[in-house]
């Protein structure tokens, strides 16, 4: 029922999801506030919310792709859907742990690894005071790599539209949740950060220098970073946000 539902979902509801959550954690930051800003809340989130406008247009050139890229996928039978006849709810977290890897933590990595592609990276490092708006604040090239990754995983997965929608609402989800001015207990924050990205733990991406900078690239799962020695965790009240230029 649940894939049903995402097989036959209208492109606005994922607008509206993101707007509900946002609100949502944007609630969350007044009552459990990791920091306490002193800033404009208003204005900081006009300036970051803005880039919603270069978000939308590369989500339509990209969206235009890939649903050319369906119809090879769907016509050629390419992926591991195809080949793989696992229980549904086993092709799905495999979608989703892949679609993650590939679309979101490698492309992460490479935007942090070559200097060009850092240059868009950085403006959504220059966020000084991170929220959950900061989740929106991505430079148009910053943001057509990530969508470029997602591709190259749905290709390999050969996962069906419903799988890769049901992946884009729950990177919503995280995206917001991961940035937003929390602080969570340490009984919920500890067990969720073995598996998931916390707000704890991406705070520590924000840092101004290196090498926190460089560490904690997940968006849903920090599984990624705990295999490949990206991960790390320490005091939050030592980090500093924005950039050391």
């Amino acid at each position: 029922k649940l894939l049903h539902f995402f097989d036959h979902i209208q492109p606005w509801y994922l607008f509206l999801w993101a707007a509900l959550w946002m609100i949502l954690f944007g609630a969350l930051e007044n009552l459990i506030p990791a920091f306490s800003f002193k800033y404009k809340r208003l204005k900081h989130a006009g300036v970051n919310l803005s880039f919603l406008l270069t978000t939308a247009v590369v989500n339509l050139l990209v969206g235009l792709i890939t649903a050319g890229v369906y119809v090879f996928i769907r016509t050629n039978e390419i992926g591991l859907y195809y080949w793989l006849h696992w229980p549904l709810w086993a092709e799905l977290l495999l979608s989703l742990l892949i679609l993650d890897f590939i679309g979101m933590y490698c492309s992460h990595y490479i935007l942090h690894k070559f200097k060009w592609l850092w240059k868009f990276h950085m403006v959504h490092h220059a966020d000084t005071h991170v929220d959950a708006t900061t989740g929106t604040r991505h430079h148009p090239g910053d943001w057509l790599i990530r969508e470029t990754f997602a591709l190259v995983a749905v290709i390999i997965t050969g996962a069906p539209i419903a799988f890769y929608l049901f992946f884009r609402f729950c990177n919503v989800v995280f995206t917001y949740f991961t940035h937003a001015n929390i602080n969570l207990p340490p009984w919920l924050e500890k067990p969720l950060s073995w598996i998931f990205i916390t707000p704890n733990v991406h705070k520590f991406h924000h840092h101004f220098e290196r090498p926190w900078t460089d560490t904690n690239f997940g968006n849903i799962f920090s599984i990624w970073d705990r295999i490949f020695g990206t991960f790390v965790f320490d005091d939050v009240h030592k980090i500093h946000y924005g950039l050391d230029v």
